[in-house]
């Protein structure tokens, strides 16, 4: 078939040209006409958001740290997708599919400032950095440093190499409310040894929302020959994510938590001088040893969610990086600082704005984190996740740009009731 059949095929089946992502962005005007006019507290550009999303209105969701709703724009992004593609069949898969994740991979590139050939599509965080603790080269008695308020699948994993290879896991436990950065630091260089090969770390710990200074503790970790994994499960298209500045050695991500991409969908970055160290979970054709697509490799994908994430890239680009952080902030701090100081109120976040954005724990003297969580939902149609961890007992909330301030103000209410009746 020449290449003018081919693109006239494509055509014919919604693919092609009639279907590239540009089709399903948000319209230049949008992002143009509203371009820094608003603040993080100006409540008509807000709203406008909030109409971008379909929400059930029989409760206030206060845990987008799942997954985050995807906004109407993406979502039905998303079903076109899986319509065209059904109807092409494996002939999107075999003669576009290549070329379209290429393109892909070219965008996440410049959002996270690295090389192309520096990352590779996934379906979620835990592929991510499992395809990296369980293929990292470890010989018995190499040791791994990790923080126990790190997220349970990643701890899991560990587990197994531990059993499997013979690897020494060293657990810390990280300052809630540190008063330097450097005090953070320490706490892991503490624990390094001769015999630590991998420190991994959380760039926001999920279960809490703290800020770690991952360039400092990268820099630290390299003067010992250390290699060094970020699980930036809650960061990407939260806070500022750059590769160049966090100076890691492997990041992973997904972008259906603050991207609002669909479900199933992730990112790997390994820095190109350690790809060829890795093994992949699943075995590709031969390639060259620092051909990061020697790792990528899963079987077929569900490329309808691959496909709808340049439009939530869009949403984000329209959003503004900066004015969407500013607003996750204004919201935590808003609900936050109502409550600090508060008879019987646990607030399990550091007070310092610059350690946590968006999101926050809280928990009641006397109340279990499930306990809270129920109470908040049955009786105040707030729906949070309960967190029962050795180091942190609350409630995390995870509010996401669509939710009002009158929203965690009900909440602020709520858990001062609740707290003076214990």
């Amino acid at each position: 078939m020449n290449k003018r059949n081919f693109i006239k095929k494509l055509m014919l089946l919604g693919l092609g040209t009639s279907c590239t992502p540009s089709s399903f962005a948000m319209p230049n005007k949008l992002s143009t006409s509203m371009k820094d006019f608003f603040s993080a507290d100006d409540a008509s550009f807000w709203a406008s958001v909030r109409k971008k999303y379909d929400l059930d209105p029989s409760y206030i969701n206060l845990e987008n740290g799942y997954y985050c709703v995807m906004p109407k724009e993406i979502a039905e992004a998303q079903h076109q997708y899986i319509l065209t593609g059904n109807r092409a069949g494996a002939f999107y898969m075999r003669h576009q599919f290549q070329s379209d994740q290429t393109k892909l991979i070219e965008r996440l590139s410049k959002q996270i400032d690295c090389r192309t050939d520096e990352l590779m599509i996934s379906r979620n965080t835990t592929e991510s950095l499992d395809l990296v603790i369980s293929g990292f080269p470890w010989q018995k008695g190499d040791e791994a440093i990790m923080a126990q308020e790190d997220y349970g699948a990643m701890l899991n994993q560990f587990r197994l190499v531990s059993e499997r290879y013979g690897v020494v896991n060293k657990i810390i436990t990280v300052p809630l409310n540190p008063a330097t950065d450097e005090e953070i630091v320490a706490v892991y260089e503490a624990a390094i040894s001769a015999k630590t090969k991998l420190l991994m770390l959380s760039h926001i710990i999920n279960i809490t929302g703290q800020i770690l200074p991952v360039k400092k503790i990268t820099t630290m970790a390299h003067r010992y020959g250390v290699a060094v994994l970020v699980d930036g499960a809650h960061s990407f298209a939260h806070i500022p994510t750059s590769m160049q500045d966090l100076g890691c050695d492997f990041y992973g991500t997904s972008l259906h938590k603050w991207l609002s991409a669909p479900l199933g969908s992730g990112l790997l970055y390994v820095r190109k001088s350690t790809i060829a160290n890795l093994w992949p979970l699943m075995a590709e054709d031969p390639l060259a040893k620092d051909d990061i697509r020697r790792l990528s490799h899963t079987g077929t994908r569900p490329v309808h969610s691959m496909q709808a994430i340049h439009t939530a890239l869009d949403f984000y680009a329209w959003i503004q990086p900066n004015r969407k952080e500013n607003r996750l902030r204004a919201l935590q701090n808003r609900w936050t600082n109502q409550l600090r100081g508060q008879k019987n109120i646990l607030l399990n976040t550091p007070e310092a704005p610059h350690r946590s954005c968006a999101i926050a724990n809280v928990g009641i003297q006397g109340l279990s984190p499930a306990r809270l969580a129920e109470m908040l939902f049955k009786q105040y149609n707030i729906f949070t996740v309960a967190i029962n961890r050795p180091t942190v007992k609350g409630c995390r909330i995870t509010p996401n740009i669509y939710t009002t301030m009158q929203e965690v103000d009900q909440l602020a209410d709520a858990l001062l009731e609740i707290a003076q009746k214990q």
